[in-house]
């Protein structure tokens, strides 16, 4: 009986555990809801909610059917395999009958620069990977994703550019359809 008294939260079959884990819970979701940065400057790709070009269209929904194709460093089809740019250039003349040759870096050099916010799916998007400006390249696909053939140990495939390793690597965007 002793026991009991001394250990009131029993008298309504709580049990001491079940209260700190329910304090525990209360107490993370207040410093989940507190850790946000303020920082206003976060990049919204895609933020104007474009619609794509019908060029990009049909880039977009073709390079979906990439996904696991594997990587091959200088690929330019899908049956040898694709690195980056081989990707892009492949996808742009089978998709959009647009001719776009060479490296991500070469990639770069063409097309019109445009902002963030005013990325559309097939937009091309540029990196750096490797240490040096546009040594990567992606196409948007729309929702903060773009599609990619990231590197040997790895496949083509979808990743975010609002978080994790790309999203500090991002260089720029170009669109290359009207």
């Amino acid at each position: 009986m002793n026991c009991v008294l001394l250990r009131p939260w029993l008298w309504h079959g709580f049990s001491l555990k079940r209260a700190l884990g329910g304090l525990c819970l209360a107490l993370s979701l207040l410093l989940v809801g507190c850790a946000s940065t303020g920082n206003k400057n976060v990049t919204r790709f895609g933020a104007d909610n474009l619609p794509p070009t019908p060029q990009g269209q049909e880039v977009t929904i073709m390079a979906m059917n990439l996904i696991d194709t594997g990587y091959q460093f200088g690929g330019k089809n899908p049956q040898a395999g694709l690195d980056c740019s081989g990707m892009v250039s492949w996808l742009y003349g089978q998709a959009a009958e647009y001719r776009i040759k060479g490296s991500a870096r070469d990639m770069a050099n063409r097309g019109r620069q445009i902002p963030p916010a005013a990325i559309r799916p097939g937009d091309l998007i540029f990196f750096n990977t490797r240490g040096f400006s546009y040594s990567h390249v992606g196409i948007y696909i729309g929702d903060q994703r773009f599609i990619h053939a990231p590197n040997s140990r790895g496949k083509v495939r979808i990743d975010r550019l609002d978080q994790g390793w790309f999203a500090t690597r991002f260089e720029e965007a170009r669109s290359y359809f009207d």
